[in-house]
């Protein structure tokens, strides 16, 4: 077992480097204040409010349990490889192999967390597909793809909303627009921003030709109300529209569709969730609002006349990442030379998070 113990040992320092990131008794200060905000009589005056500071107060205790967890599950394997006789206890060697090499995967999952100390990275996030060239092809790879994020989301524990959704008659979507609400959403999804391409036999021509097709994923992060910038009014448009697909006969019949454009910076967002028109408006505002605020951090700027508009082209020579499905099967993501051989999970979201991860692991690398 000793082969066994020096890992677990291993892990056990990880774990108390960890600590020089992860600020404890700091930590607990902030939950016993957000706990003591949360008992004013006048808490739930403000219904989002509350929900946020809720929201944040879960989310510190869970962080705190996790890592007091850890601790707690090395220490008792570490004891417990003491007391095992290898020779005569072969079960519980590989029961303890087995819990370590789970103990070490969770660990690592916290440790990229550490590292998501970006201003935005512990927010939730709204994720936005756009089918690019490739006609009915690209359309149908935006289903797709809001497909597979929406399973690795539940995957994940986390929740999603669609806020905005473009049928197309033939197949697939124009685009789509989604919130998901979560610890570090945002951190995690802003891994897939860019361009993704799709090489199959196309189902949708006679045919059945080899087809390569694109679509854009933008990730933004879903802000608190409090932000520290202001839009001016003559700086937007606003237009209002019919929404499409199923949703109801009221949501169907008016014109409750928000979208809203950033005239500076070309920046669109829209909302079509919800009942009415002025929630539409809200939602969409706080959406452009956070990807100002990306623009802004990406850009370093610091006021929004800094920003310059300008989109980058869905086609050749940009995707972040590519699907084959024909002449072979393999996903490759060009940043990392990550890789799959097996699409399938991958678009089905069972296995997205290996790319995202590996991807936030090569960023802390080169940090």
């Amino acid at each position: 077992m000793q082969e066994i113990k020096a890992k677990l040992q291993d892990l056990q320092d990880r774990i108390k480097r960890a600590e020089f990131y992860f600020n404890e008794s700091k930590i607990k200060e902030k939950i016993t204040s957000l706990e003591k905000e949360t008992m004013e009589p006048d808490f739930w005056q403000d219904p989002k409010h509350a929900a946020q500071i809720s929201q944040k107060l879960e989310h510190l205790k869970q962080t705190v349990k996790t890592w007091e967890d850890l601790e707690s599950k090395c220490a008792d394997l570490i004891e417990f490889c003491d007391i095992i006789e290898e020779e005569h206890a072969p079960e519980e060697r590989e029961n303890v192999i087995k819990e370590t090499k789970e103990l070490e995967e969770k660990l690592e999952k916290e440790e990229i967390k550490l590292f998501l100390n970006g201003k935005y990275d512990a927010n939730n996030a709204v994720l936005s597909i756009h089918a690019g060239t490739g006609g009915t092809d690209a359309k149908d790879f935006a289903e797709m793809l809001m497909r597979m994020y929406l399973r690795y989301a539940e995957k994940q524990g986390f929740k999603t909303e669609i806020l905005e959704k473009a049928d197309e008659a033939d197949a697939g979507i124009k685009s789509a627009t989604i919130s998901v609400k979560g610890p570090y959403v945002y951190g995690y999804l802003k891994e897939e921003r860019g361009v993704h391409r799709l090489v199959r036999l196309s189902p949708f021509n006679a045919g059945n030709t080899r087809e390569t097709s694109f679509a854009l994923v933008e990730v933004v992060p879903e802000l608190e109300e409090e932000n520290d910038f202001e839009i001016k009014k003559e700086d937007l448009r606003v237009d209002v529209y019919r929404a499409s697909g199923a949703g109801g006969q009221h949501v169907n019949k008016t014109e409750s569709a928000v979208r809203i454009t950033h005239i500076p910076t070309g920046l669109v967002s829209a909302c079509q969730s919800e009942r009415s028109q002025i929630q539409n408006k809200e939602r969409a505002m706080a959406l452009l609002k956070g990807k100002i605020a990306h623009l802004m951090e990406e850009e370093r700027a610091e006021t929004l006349e800094q920003l310059k508009g300008g989109k980058k082209e869905v086609s050749w020579g940009s995707q972040i990442r590519s699907y084959t499905l024909h002449p072979y099967k393999l996903v490759k993501d060009h940043r990392t030379g990550f890789e799959s051989s097996n699409p399938e999970k991958v678009l089905d979201g069972e296995t997205l998070e290996e790319f995202i991860e590996y991807s936030l692991e090569k960023n802390i690398k080169e940090k």
